[in-house]
């Protein structure tokens, strides 16, 4: 068992997986002391029953991942992931683009009923009947050479995911909920999802001020922070952590002295090229015009006497998505039910596209007065009422 250290067998490798309708997919990457994942390994499998997968080496001298990036965007196959976000960000970041199009069963299994972000061992275990040798879960896969071992059990997340997506395929074509799952899968194969406009870093903070002040410094620490963390490949918290860079926005020092002041910089840091960037970032958003500053956004109170509303569309969600077998998380969110209570009109997931057929066109005829809910045989259940009522 050895991994595709070469091009020739890399593209050998895609073009056989290029003729099938699909391709399992999963990485291992190192990401704890840098910003980018360092991919380490990417395990195929096509729908062979044969196939006992693929394991490509990214680290091996001279091998071009080009044939790789190529099947990912072939249109006529489905790629396959389980919890695809960060495989997917791994591609965008090393090809600038997309895979497309995707299945990732994480989602499919949401929509199933398998409840929130169900992990992939559990779904091994209910769909496949096997259980996963967990030993290997922390390996350190940027060290080489990769033991026997590592690769069975890397190569395993490809070959039982075949079983899962024929499953779930399977079941969402004869339940009517495959484009449920395609609309899912175009939001998150969404490019946008997938770009870091370090302008908008400051946006990821839990900023505890409201004042305008503040956040004009925070943002521009935070544009700071971003560009260093993406230049030297580290961490964000490793340039300048989160509780830091909240303290020095709320304080703005302006001097060496001052900044050396703050908690959790190192003697000296003023004087330093990093404290003096971070200076010169304060400055430059005090200098600023005030009108460009972030200003603060306040939500909207909600009407008196929403509570109760709020209380019931809960019930009502928790109703339909037990009849549906789809996990609530995936239809609306506590935000939604808040918003639809107060408009109609809300513009939220829950009242768009499948998510609205499922559930919130009953959300507003229980607004309405249209259809009710009571207790038979202990049991919620859906009532419908007379315009008189």
């Amino acid at each position: 068992m050895e991994p595709i250290t070469n091009t020739e067998e890399l593209r050998a490798l895609c073009e056989k997986l290029r003729q099938f309708e699909y391709v399992t997919v999963d990485t291992e990457f190192m990401r704890d002391s840098t910003y980018w994942p360092q991919l380490c390994l990417v395990q195929l499998a096509s729908p062979e029953a044969s196939d006992n997968g693929a394991a490509v080496d990214p680290l091996a001298e001279g091998i071009d991942l080009a044939p790789l990036f190529d099947l990912m965007q072939d249109e006529s196959v489905v790629k396959v992931f389980h919890a695809a976000r960060q495989d997917i960000e791994i591609f965008v970041h090393l090809s600038g683009r997309v895979p497309h199009p995707v299945f990732d069963t994480q989602v499919a299994a949401m929509v199933l009923g398998y409840g929130d972000q169900v992990g992939y061992e559990t779904l091994v275990n209910k769909v496949v009947r096997k259980n996963i040798d967990k030993s290997m879960r922390f390996t350190d896969w940027s060290h080489r050479p990769l033991s026997t071992k590592q690769l069975s059990y890397a190569l395993s997340d490809v070959t039982h995911l075949r079983v899962i997506y024929e499953a779930f395929h399977e079941r969402l074509e004869a339940n009517g909920r495959a484009y449920w799952l395609a609309e899912e899968m175009e939001r998150l194969t969404d490019p946008s999802i997938y770009t870091i406009d370090p302008k908008e870093a400051w946006l990821r903070l839990k900023t505890r001020s409201n004042s305008p002040k503040f956040l004009a410094v925070a943002r521009a620490l935070g544009e700071w922070r971003e560009t260093e963390a993406q230049r030297k490949n580290l961490p964000r918290n490793r340039v300048l952590r989160d509780d830091t860079l909240l303290d020095i926005a709320a304080r703005h020092p302006l001097t060496d002295k001052d900044l050396d002041k703050t908690r959790g910089v190192g003697r000296n840091f003023g004087s330093s090229k990093p404290g003096q960037a971070i200076i010169e970032a304060i400055q430059a958003a005090l200098d600023s015009p005030q009108e460009d500053w972030p200003q603060p956004k306040f939500r909207p109170d909600l009407p008196s006497g929403i509570g109760p509303t709020v209380e019931l569309l809960k019930v009502l969600l928790k109703l339909c998505s037990e009849e549906k077998g789809v996990a609530q998380r995936l239809v609306a969110s506590s935000d939604d039910l808040q918003n639809i209570a107060a408009d109609d009109n809300a513009d939220v997931p829950a009242m768009h596209g499948w998510r609205r057929e499922l559930f919130g066109q009953y959300a507003l005829q229980l607004k309405h007065g249209q259809i009710g809910l009571k207790l038979k045989n202990g049991e919620v259940v859906f009532v419908e009422l007379d315009a008189k009522d």
